[in-house]
């Protein structure tokens, strides 16, 4: 696994490497047509989102790579963004599904911020013949959620997430989004028998799509993760690199988690082979991650090919 700190005055810069005689054809191509090789980039928001969020993001992304087609889909905007996350699933692979076809071989990036990178986790995981060549997974909570933010207090006014559970682990509770993700350490069990995206999407109970969805999760080339501790939503914010809490609210890492040491889902395969690059950015909170420009230029524009 590819593990970066991410500062402003960050030495490593992307290098263009002197071209062989074996990328002669290929540069020309591309000193013809400066597009050629971009491949589509489709961004997907998070909770209480909707298109309008990625504004500078797609200005980045279009004096990086100019002529990149971008998809930024109006599905499940702000209270809609609420609703089951299969729906939700359901409902952005209907829209992107097309896009992957007429990529063709080359294939597509997918870029997904905060509780859109659950539901793009369960697209890869559910699209038999998906195309995604590099996800990009921008501050998500992989690993679920377990933490008193400001959103909590907003959604459940009367919880604290110590007692959440007795909501979110009911079959009303799991109607709404973010308990579909909600992952309470002290009550693993309710989880694991709860949770109705999560869970088994993480493998974490047996399902009967189990091997087909890891197989279908390996045909991913490139996974990076996106996050950092000055977050302030995602909790812990280690759920961004897969990492989450132990029943003493003790982060566990990536590596030490169970759905990696069983690689359940694909997770330790996919680092194996060098595929998994991790990038922690100090001093970005939660709701400026599409918008830093520093965030995209030193994780995600190299990418972006």
């Amino acid at each position: 696994m590819r593990r970066q700190r991410v500062t402003s005055n960050m030495a490593e810069r992307c290098r263009l490497a002197v071209p062989t005689l074996f990328f002669f054809v290929p540069l020309l191509l591309w000193l013809a047509d400066p597009t050629h090789g971009y491949k589509p980039v489709i961004l997907v928001h998070g909770l209480f989102d909707s298109s309008a969020n990625f504004k500078y993001l797609v200005e980045f992304i279009n004096k990086s790579h100019p002529g990149t087609n971008i998809s930024v889909l109006d599905l499940f905007d702000h209270r809609a963004s609420l609703q089951p996350l299969w729906k939700q699933v359901m409902g952005f692979r209907e829209a992107i599904y097309p896009i992957m076809q007429n990529a063709g071989k080359e294939g597509v990036h997918l870029l997904c911020y905060s509780q859109g990178g659950l539901i793009c986790r369960g697209l890869l995981e559910t699209i038999p013949d998906h195309n995604v060549d590099t996800f990009i997974s921008l501050s998500s909570p992989q690993m679920g959620q377990y933490g008193d933010t400001d959103y909590l207090r907003y959604l459940f006014p009367t919880y604290v997430k110590a007692n959440l559970y007795r909501f979110c682990y009911t079959q009303f509770g799991q109607s709404i989004s973010i308990c579909n993700f909600w992952n309470d350490p002290h009550h693993h069990d309710m989880y694991i028998n709860s949770s109705d995206f999560l869970a088994p999407i993480n493998s974490e109970r047996p399902e009967p799509n189990t091997t087909e969805w890891k197989k279908n999760f390996l045909r991913l080339r490139k996974l990076v993760l996106i996050g950092g501790p000055s977050d302030g939503v995602i909790t812990p914010w280690e759920s961004s690199h897969f990492g989450f809490y132990d029943e003493n609210e003790t982060v566990v890492e990536m590596q030490q988690q169970q759905v990696y040491q069983d690689d359940t889902f694909g997770l330790r395969s996919l680092d194996k082979r060098g595929a998994i690059a991790v990038y922690s950015v100090p001093d970005v909170v939660h709701t400026m991650w599409h918008s830093n420009e520093t965030v995209f230029k030193e994780c995600i524009e190299k990418w972006l090919t």
